[in-house]
């Protein structure tokens, strides 16, 4: 038995027919305070990652690039493997990343002093002029999302935040 497709009314359009569902926008509903954290986390950082992919676009970065950008220049001589379980990344994904910023001169490598397998990256001075200019703009999506905040808040947000990871990466 075939079942009747519902309508659905996406926000700010009105409902044509009987039977019409109402998708919520972010902040209404389920997508609003009533909605279960672990949703709201997710929303709110795909909100943020569109966010930077726009902010960056005409640089030719994307979010995942300027994460690894990021973790290289935080943490010189990472491996790809490394790159990868600090971005959040797969390894192929980084793979290709890597691959990337290195054709574009923003990374070198270099093999490990020990294990001759293991490639270690770096910012070249290209890489690290690229990630300045990614960081200015990324600062003020920074300063946007604690604009509300004062240094208290912050503190705490960045606590529970940094809490949760630990908490639910060790069990």
């Amino acid at each position: 038995m075939a079942r009747k497709a519902k309508h659905v009314v996406r926000p700010g359009r009105k409902a044509l027919e009987a039977g019409t569902v109402h998708v919520p926008a972010p902040g209404e509903g389920k997508r609003g305070e009533q909605g279960y954290l672990g949703y709201l986390l997710r929303q709110a950082h795909a909100a943020v990652r569109l966010k930077m992919e726009r902010t960056l676009a005409d640089l030719g970065v994307t979010s995942p690039q300027f994460a690894v950008l990021t973790m290289l220049n935080a943490y010189p001589g990472l491996s790809g493997a490394d790159v990868a379980r600090l971005t959040f990344l797969t390894p192929q994904t980084v793979g290709v990343i890597i691959r990337n910023l290195d054709r574009d001169g923003a990374i070198a490598m270099t093999p490990h002093p020990v294990h001759g397998r293991i490639q270690q990256w770096t910012l070249t001075p290209r890489g690290a002029t690229l990630l300045k200019e990614c960081r200015q703009r990324v600062l003020e999506l920074e300063k946007r999302l604690a604009r509300d905040l004062d240094r208290k808040a912050e503190a705490a947000i960045r606590h529970w935040l940094a809490a949760i990871a630990t908490d639910l990466q060790e069990g």
